[in-house]
C-alpha cells in the first residue's frame, strides 16, 4: 500500500486479470487503496495474484469468470452490485489473439471467437455495469485497445477487425454518458512483454519489451475520481 492512497476505499473491477496488463493494473490500483475484484478464466493465476496483493496490504476479491459465457457475465454483476451497491472502476484488458493467416484462410469459428472475446464480451461488461458506475460518485472506466485497429497490417485481420469494432463501440458508450458523472477512456498500450505479444512474435526476446507495469502510472490517473478527461484515445509513449 502506498503511504498517501489516492483510490482509498473505491471498488475496480479488472476483466483478464490474470495475467499482463490485466495482473499489473490491479496490483496498482489495489496498492493505491482500491478494493479490486479480480476476473478471468484462470483461477489457480487469480488466486495467485489474490495472495500478492493481500500480502502487500490490500483488498481483493477474485471472480473466476469466463467473460464470453453471457450467462456467467451477468450473475458476475447481480453478486456485485448485491455485494457493494456500486462499481467505482471497470478495468478492461482481456483479448484474445485469434490467429495470424491470411483472411480468406481463418476458419469461420476462430473468427467468431476472436470477436465475441474481444467485442462481444466487452459489450456484456458494458450493458451490465453501465448503470453500477453511475451509482458511484465518480465512475471511471478504461478499455484496453490496440495500434492494430487501425487496421492495414497483413495477416492480421481478426484481431484488428475486432479491436476497430472495439473502439467504435466504446466511443458511442463515452458519449452516451458525457453528461454523467461516468468517464469513459481507451488506452492503447503499445508493444508490451505479454502472453499475447509473445504468441504473435514467438521468437522475440521479452526482455527487450516494456513490461506491463511501466503503462500502470496512467491507468491510475485515469481511475481518479477527479478525472475530467473523456471520450479519449490514450496511448503509451
Amino acid at each position: 500500500m502506498n503511504d498517501n492512497p489516492r483510490l482509498q476505499g473505491r471498488i475496480a473491477l479488472i476483466a483478464g486479470a490474470s495475467r499482463g496488463l490485466g495482473a499489473a493494473a490491479a496490483e496498482a490500483l489495489a496498492a493505491e487503496g482500491a478494493h479490486v475484484i479480480l476476473v478471468a478464466r484462470t483461477q489457480g493465476a487469480l488466486e495467485a495474484l489474490h495472495d500478492r496483493i493481500v500480502s502487500a496490504g490490500g483488498k481483493a476479491t477474485i471472480a473466476p469468470v469466463d467473460l464470453t459465457d453471457g450467462d456467467a457475465s451477468d450473475r458476475l454483476a447481480l453478486g456485485i452490485a448485491d455485494r457493494f451497491q456500486r462499481l467505482d472502476i471497470l478495468v478492461q484488458t482481456a483479448a484474445i489473439l485469434g490467429v495470424l493467416s491470411p483472411i480468406a484462410h481463418v476458419p469461420p469459428e476462430t473468427f467468431e471467437k476472436t470477436l465475441a472475446a474481444n467485442v462481444t464480451a466487452h459489450w456484456r461488461l458494458i450493458r451490465n455495469f453501465d448503470a453500477l458506475l453511475k451509482r458511484s460518485t465518480g465512475g471511471r472506466a478504461i478499455i484496453a485497445t490496440s495500434g492494430a485497429a487501425a487496421g492495414g497490417l497483413a495477416y492480421w485481420a481478426p484481431y484488428a477487425a475486432s479491436k476497430a469494432a472495439l473502439e467504435a463501440m466504446v466511443s458511442c458508450w463515452a458519449e452516451e454518458v458525457r453528461h454523467t458523472n461516468v468517464r469513459v477512456n481507451l488506452i492503447d498500450p503499445g508493444v508490451m512483454a505479454t502472453g499475447l505479444r509473445a504468441e504473435a512474435f514467438p521468437g522475440e526476446d521479452p526482455a527487450t519489451l516494456r513490461k506491463p507495469e511501466a503503462i500502470t502510472p496512467m491507468i491510475v490517473d485515469l481511475a481518479l475520481p477527479e478525472l475530467e478527461l473523456h471520450g479519449q484515445v490514450m496511448r503509451a509513449g
